[in-house]
Protein backbone atom coordinates (compact mmCIF):
# COMPACT_ATOMS: atom_id res chain seq x y z
CA UNK A 1 0.00 0.00 0.00
CA UNK A 2 1.89 3.11 -1.44
CA UNK A 3 0.30 6.06 -1.35
CA UNK A 4 2.80 8.83 0.19
CA UNK A 5 3.62 11.30 -2.95
CA UNK A 6 6.60 13.40 -3.30
CA UNK A 7 3.73 16.22 -2.59
CA UNK A 8 2.81 14.73 0.67
CA UNK A 9 5.96 14.04 2.05
CA UNK A 10 7.09 17.43 1.17
CA UNK A 11 4.49 18.61 3.73
CA UNK A 12 5.61 16.73 6.23
CA UNK A 13 9.36 17.34 6.30
CA UNK A 14 8.86 21.27 7.82
CA UNK A 15 6.47 19.96 10.97
CA UNK A 16 8.88 16.74 11.46
CA UNK A 17 12.04 18.76 11.78
CA UNK A 18 10.27 21.34 14.22
CA UNK A 19 8.89 18.50 15.76
CA UNK A 20 12.34 17.15 16.22
CA UNK A 21 13.85 20.34 17.88
CA UNK A 22 10.83 21.20 20.30
CA UNK A 23 9.53 17.61 21.63
CA UNK A 24 12.17 16.90 23.61
CA UNK A 25 12.11 19.89 25.77
CA UNK A 26 8.16 19.44 25.73
CA UNK A 27 8.22 15.83 27.02
CA UNK A 28 11.50 16.28 29.35
CA UNK A 29 13.48 14.00 26.94
CA UNK A 30 17.15 13.13 29.04
CA UNK A 31 16.60 11.30 31.73
CA UNK A 32 18.97 8.32 30.94
CA UNK A 33 21.13 10.80 28.69
CA UNK A 34 21.87 14.44 27.69
CA UNK A 35 21.97 12.82 24.31
CA UNK A 36 18.21 11.71 24.09
CA UNK A 37 17.91 16.15 23.56
CA UNK A 38 20.77 16.44 21.39
CA UNK A 39 20.77 14.02 18.98
CA UNK A 40 16.82 15.27 18.15
CA UNK A 41 17.78 18.38 17.95
CA UNK A 42 20.80 17.84 15.60
CA UNK A 43 18.95 16.06 13.79
CA UNK A 44 15.69 18.49 13.48
CA UNK A 45 18.17 21.09 12.50
CA UNK A 46 19.72 18.93 9.84
CA UNK A 47 16.65 17.86 8.74
CA UNK A 48 15.44 21.46 8.46
CA UNK A 49 18.37 22.06 6.11
CA UNK A 50 17.97 19.38 4.47
CA UNK A 51 13.92 20.08 2.96
CA UNK A 52 15.02 23.55 2.17
CA UNK A 53 18.01 21.99 -0.21
CA UNK A 54 15.55 19.34 -1.62
CA UNK A 55 14.02 19.38 -4.74
CA UNK A 56 10.69 19.06 -4.34
CA UNK A 57 8.11 22.02 -4.43
CA UNK A 58 8.82 23.53 -0.78
CA UNK A 59 12.24 23.25 -1.35
CA UNK A 60 13.75 26.50 -1.17
CA UNK A 61 17.07 26.03 -2.83
CA UNK A 62 16.41 22.65 -4.48
CA UNK A 63 19.83 21.11 -5.64
CA UNK A 64 19.70 17.88 -3.71
CA UNK A 65 17.60 15.07 -5.49
CA UNK A 66 14.59 13.52 -4.20
CA UNK A 67 15.78 10.50 -3.89
CA UNK A 68 18.39 11.30 -1.66
CA UNK A 69 16.40 13.10 0.72
CA UNK A 70 14.73 9.80 1.05
CA UNK A 71 17.77 7.90 1.27
CA UNK A 72 19.12 9.75 4.24
CA UNK A 73 15.41 9.77 5.94
CA UNK A 74 15.64 5.88 5.66
CA UNK A 75 18.92 5.72 7.50
CA UNK A 76 17.75 8.52 10.24
CA UNK A 77 14.89 5.77 10.57
CA UNK A 78 17.37 3.11 11.18
CA UNK A 79 19.91 5.64 13.41
CA UNK A 80 16.51 6.34 15.25
CA UNK A 81 15.87 2.80 16.06
CA UNK A 82 19.04 1.67 17.02
CA UNK A 83 20.27 4.89 19.52
CA UNK A 84 18.62 3.72 22.60
CA UNK A 85 20.37 0.37 21.90
CA UNK A 86 23.72 1.70 21.45
CA UNK A 87 23.44 4.70 24.37
CA UNK A 88 21.53 2.60 26.66
CA UNK A 89 18.36 5.07 26.35
CA UNK A 90 15.66 3.80 28.96
CA UNK A 91 11.87 4.86 29.39
CA UNK A 92 11.01 7.83 27.31
CA UNK A 93 14.11 8.50 25.95
CA UNK A 94 13.92 5.19 24.14
CA UNK A 95 10.43 4.99 23.10
CA UNK A 96 10.42 8.65 21.56
CA UNK A 97 13.39 7.21 19.31
CA UNK A 98 11.22 3.98 18.55
CA UNK A 99 8.29 5.57 17.82
CA UNK A 100 9.82 8.12 15.65
CA UNK A 101 11.96 5.38 13.68
CA UNK A 102 9.17 3.31 12.94
CA UNK A 103 7.57 6.73 12.08
CA UNK A 104 10.07 7.45 9.28
CA UNK A 105 10.44 3.90 8.16
CA UNK A 106 6.94 3.60 7.20
CA UNK A 107 6.61 7.00 5.81
CA UNK A 108 9.78 6.03 3.36
CA UNK A 109 8.60 2.68 2.56
CA UNK A 110 4.56 3.67 1.59
CA UNK A 111 6.39 5.88 -1.32
CA UNK A 112 4.62 5.52 -4.59
CA UNK A 113 8.19 4.12 -6.46
CA UNK A 114 7.07 6.04 -9.46
CA UNK A 115 7.00 9.26 -7.90
CA UNK A 116 10.72 8.69 -6.22
CA UNK A 117 12.93 9.98 -8.66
Amino acid sequence: MRFITKRIHAFLDYPVAIALIVLPFLLGLGDSSPLAVQISVVTGIAAFILTVLTDHHLGVFRVLSYRFHLTVDLLVAIVFIAVPFVFSFKGIDAYYYWVNGVAVLSVVSMHKPELVG
